[in-house]
């Protein structure tokens, strides 16, 4: 449920790079265009990340900015409904799209012979796509039905649903990201038609290509299909300010489910200075000593010692549009409830505080972070992924030196000073599954139309 992926391991998966590599250029109608030379295969991984999620939605309409991703691919005049994936898959390569708080983004991987053929299908669809209320009636059904098998049946789902619906009291992070039913519901082809005309524009979109490319060749090749499509004034961006929070906030969500769970959030803060900022770096380590490996603390003491817990795990992201959380997630051991495990959590938390990490253990968690990086520079799809997300963050990819600088200056004394401020109560909010009897097992439903991974 919660994403595992440390800011340390995306930062340095990114250290690669460092040379003369990754290549930026900008169109004149906005586009940016950010190139990652990777020769070991033939192969390439394009991008297409527009800075238009979730958070920019409104009440009413929660989910459109998802519901339009599934529509990108049904069709323009020149590509008709259901072709765009054909097209991709007959060339030997594979797509998908996924929606997230902050940004939206298309991607494919093929030959690196076969890049036109994506820019020149992403390209028209920027600009191109036909929403019909025909293709649009039938959709809407398949991202209902996805809600109700991911979020409506999944209890976990539910409790994480509700603990951002809690935990966030104005700003937008509290709406889910594939929308309320009820917005689904009442949604119409209009609100999908305004979602693409307010933000699909090239101004609004970064392209990342990872491969065996020449940068200046793939700038050509974006000039050339991308080069004509004309940029148009985006809506102003309020800040959006989360109010401060004043004590524990809990909600208890009742679900059929084998066994209870819980996620404890605690507000916290995320980079908005590369160079300035010190403790979204701190946090990030924090997470990895609670949580960094089997042997870390919550799982070496909850897990393995107490059996207070079947799992447990952190959950911390540095790099977003909007506020931050700090989460920690467990189930409890058959026979343990709820409140024992959180007693545990709590007393880790406190052991923290009051002793700190040693330094041993800080380099530890540490040698590990750049254990990983060695994983994920494998992946062109994820050097392209790091880069995406943090341009579409209002960070850039030109900030890697410093953010890799920091993480490694953290000190012992600031990963306690940052437990000791914000594990508190009054920046906590507490979500927790009451577990129902089981139901009998209901025949799937089926879906219709395609499905994209989000």
């Amino acid at each position: 449920m919660l994403r595992k992926m440390l800011l340390g391991v995306a930062l340095l998966g990114l250290s690669g790079m460092a040379t003369a590599n990754p290549y930026e250029h900008k169109l004149a109608n906005g586009l940016k265009v950010i190139v990652k030379e990777d020769p070991r295969a033939p192969v390439a991984v394009s991008q297409i990340w527009y800075r238009a999620g979730s958070m920019d939605e409104v009440n009413g309409t929660t989910g459109v900015a998802h519901v339009l991703e599934h529509m990108m691919f049904k069709g323009t005049r020149k590509v008709p409904a259901g072709q765009f994936s054909k097209i991709i898959a007959e060339a030997g390569g594979r797509e998908n799209a996924f929606t997230n708080h902050d940004y939206t983004a298309y991607f494919q991987q093929l030959q690196v012979d076969n890049l036109p053929l994506a820019f020149k299908l992403e390209a028209d669809r920027m600009a191109n796509l036909v929403l019909t209320e025909r293709e649009f009636s039938k959709e809407i059904k398949v991202v209902m039905e996805e809600r109700r098998m991911r979020t409506d049946d999944n209890p976990q789902s539910l409790v994480y649903e509700q603990l951002n619906a809690v935990a966030f009291g104005a700003h937008p992070y509290r709406h889910p990201v594939i929308g309320w039913m009820n917005d689904l519901e009442n949604m119409r082809v209009e609100d999908a038609r305004a979602w693409y005309q307010r933000w699909y524009a090239p101004n609004n979109a970064t392209l990342v290509v990872v491969g065996d490319v020449k940068h200046d060749a793939v700038f050509r090749l974006a000039q050339k299909h991308f080069g004509a499509l004309k940029p148009h004034a985006l809506p102003p961006r309020k800040p959006q300010l989360e109010p401060q929070q004043r004590g524990i906030k809990e909600v208890t969500v009742k679900a059929p489910a084998k066994l209870p769970y819980v996620v404890m959030a605690y507000r916290t803060p995320v980079l908005r200075d590369a160079a300035g900022d010190w403790e979204p770096y701190a946090l990030d380590i924090l997470a990895g000593v609670l949580d960094g490996h089997p042997a870390a603390r919550l799982n070496q003491s909850l897990v393995r010692e107490s059996r207070l817990a079947n799992e447990v795990g952190t959950g911390y992201s540095a790099i977003s549009r909007g506020p931050g959380l700090f989460m920690i997630e467990g189930t409890p051991s058959e026979g343990k409830s709820v409140a024992e495990l959180k007693q545990g959590i709590r007393a880790e938390i406190a052991k923290l505080q009051r002793d700190g990490v040693s330094e041993e253990e800080l380099q530890r968690v540490k040698a590990q972070v750049v254990a990983a990086q060695v994983y994920q520079r494998d992946s062109m799809f994820y050097q392209g992924m790091l880069i995406g997300q943090m341009e579409s963050s209002g960070m850039s990819w030109r900030d890697e030196k410093t953010l890799l600088q920091k993480l490694n200056d953290v000190t012992a004394d600031q990963v306690r000073e940052v437990a000791r401020k914000y594990l508190q109560d009054d920046g906590l909010t507490i979500a927790a599954l009451d577990p129902q009897p089981l139901e009998t097992k209901q025949p799937s439903r089926s879906l219709t139309g395609e499905r994209h991974a989000h």
